[in-house]
C-alpha cells in the first residue's frame, strides 16, 4: 500500500476540475467515477483468479485490445531493499539527491520499455466526443465502461514533433494524462496500471546495483545503454535498442525522462532519513508543480542520466499552450518526457486506485 494516499472519494471533491454548477447546467455526472473504479476492480480480481496467479512471479505479456492487440511486456520485480539517493563521494551529486535513505519495496511489475505510441496513440486518438475535462459526451449511460474513463481531447499541435511513432516512446503528455492511460489499460486488461513512485523508480533503474549508473561509474560506458545528448542527435529513438539493466528493463537511462507519483520535494530525504528504513516511501501530491520525474533524457547529459538523479516539474512545461485555461493533458514543451507503468504483487482497494488514476489532477485548480 502507497503510504500518505489520500484517498479522494465523497461527493465533495470535484474529479478532473468539472466546475461547480455543470450539473445544473444540463451537464450529466461524469462517469469516471468510483462506481467505475469499483467495477474495474472486480474485473481485475477476476482475471486473476481464472489465471491462477499469485504463485512465483514471472514475465507478463500484455495485449492491449483497442490498440490493435498491440503488446508490450511486464518484468517482475521483487520485494527488496536499496539505498535510495547518491552519497557525498558520487560524481556531480546534488543536494536533493541525499542524504541516502534505506527503502524496503513490495515486489511489482515494471514495462520492459517506456510506454509508445503503439497503445497510447489509439486512446488519444479515440472517436469517442469528450469535454474539455475529459468525461465522455452524449449518452453516458450507453457508454462502456473504457469510454467511461476520462480521455484526452484531440491535440492542438503534432504531439509528436516528427520524432516517430511505432516503436517510439510517447512524449509531451502530462502526468494526469499518463495516469489515466493507465486506467484505459486496467478497464481491457484486467490489470492494475499505475505510475511508478518515486523509490520504486530508483529500485528498479539501479538493479541491485550502487554506482551511478546501473552498469557502473564510467560515464563513457552510457552510450551502450542509453540515448542521451552526446548520441541521440536531437531526438527519442525507438525503444529497446540499447542494452538492458540487469533486471531486463530497457531505456532506464535516457531516451525519454520518466514521470512518478511523487510530489517532488529537495528536502524529501532528509525528512525521511531519520526514520530508519523506510517502507514502501511515498510523497503524496497536494499541489499540481512540482512533480518528480526521473531517469533522464535524450537532451540529457550524463550526469542528468543518473539512477539518483531528480527532476522537478514546472508550470513552464505549458507555456506554449494557446488555450485558455490551459489542457489537462498535453506539455507543449517537454518532447524529452515520458512514463512508463507498473503493476503492484498487491492490488489496492477501489477507493485507493480511484484515488491513484486521479493524483495527476490534484491542485489543478489552485
Amino acid at each position: 500500500m502507497l503510504q500518505g494516499c489520500r484517498l479522494l472519494t465523497g461527493a465533495g471533491v470535484l474529479l478532473l476540475g468539472m466546475a461547480a454548477g455543470a450539473e445544473e447546467r444540463g451537464r450529466p455526472k461524469n462517469p469516471d467515477n468510483l462506481e467505475l473504479v469499483k467495477r474495474i476492480r472486480e474485473k481485475i480480481v477476476k482475471r486473476s483468479a481464472e489465471k491462477g496467479e499469485g504463485g512465483e512471479m514471472g514475465v507478463v505479456t500484455v495485449r492491449v485490445p483497442l490498440s490493435g492487440n498491440a503488446e508490450f511486456r511486464m518484468v517482475p520485480i521483487r520485494a527488496g531493499e536499496f539505498v535510495m539517493g547518491s552519497g557525498p563521494g558520487e560524481k556531480d551529486r546534488r543536494e536533493d539527491e541525499g542524504p541516502a535513505v534505506k527503502v524496503k519495496v513490495d515486489a511489482f511489475w515494471m514495462s520492459e520499455f517506456e510506454a509508445t505510441w503503439d497503445t497510447f496513440l489509439p486512446w488519444v486518438e479515440s472517436p469517442v466526443p469528450r469535454y474539455k475535462d475529459g468525461s465522455v459526451k452524449g449518452n453516458v449511460g450507453g457508454s462502456t465502461d473504457v469510454d467511461a474513463v476520462s480521455g484526452p481531447t484531440s491535440p492542438y499541435t503534432d504531439v509528436t514533433y516528427g520524432m516517430g511513432t511505432k516503436g517510439y516512446p510517447v512524449i509531451s503528455m502530462t502526468e494526469h494524462a499518463a495516469l489515466k492511460y493507465c486506467q484505459w489499460l486496467s478497464v481491457q486488461t484486467g490489470m492494475f496500471f499505475r505510475l511508478p513512485t518515486e523509490a520504486e523508480w530508483e529500485y528498479a533503474a539501479r538493479a541491485g546495483t550502487k554506482t551511478a549508473w546501473h552498469f557502473g561509474d564510467d560515464a563513457r560506458q552510457l552510450g551502450e545503454y542509453a540515448w542521451y545528448f552526446d548520441n541521440s542527435e536531437t531526438g527519442t529513438h525507438p525503444v529497446g535498442k540499447k542494452k538492458p539493466n540487469p533486471w531486463g528493463l530497457y531505456d532506464m537511462h535516457g531516451n525519454v525522462a520518466e514521470w512518478t507519483l511523487d510530489q517532488y520535494d529537495a528536502g524529501w530525504y532528509g525528512k525521511e532519513a531519520a526514520g530508519g528504513v523506510r517502507e514502501n516511501p511515498f510523497l503524496r501530491p497536494v499541489t499540481l508543480y512540482p512533480r518528480s520525474v526521473r531517469g533522464g533524457s535524450w537532451d540529457d547529459d550524463a550526469k542528468d542520466c543518473r539512477s539518483a538523479a531528480r527532476r522537478m516539474s514546472t508550470p513552464q512545461w505549458k507555456q506554449q499552450d494557446p488555450q485558455i485555461p490551459k489542457s489537462l493533458w498535453y506539455h507543449t514543451a517537454t518532447e524529452f518526457l515520458g512514463f512508463r507503468v507498473v503493476c503492484p504483487a498487491k492490488l489496492p482497494s477501489a477507493e485507493e486506485m480511484h484515488a491513484i488514476w486521479n493524483l495527476g489532477a490534484v491542485g489543478a485548480g489552485k
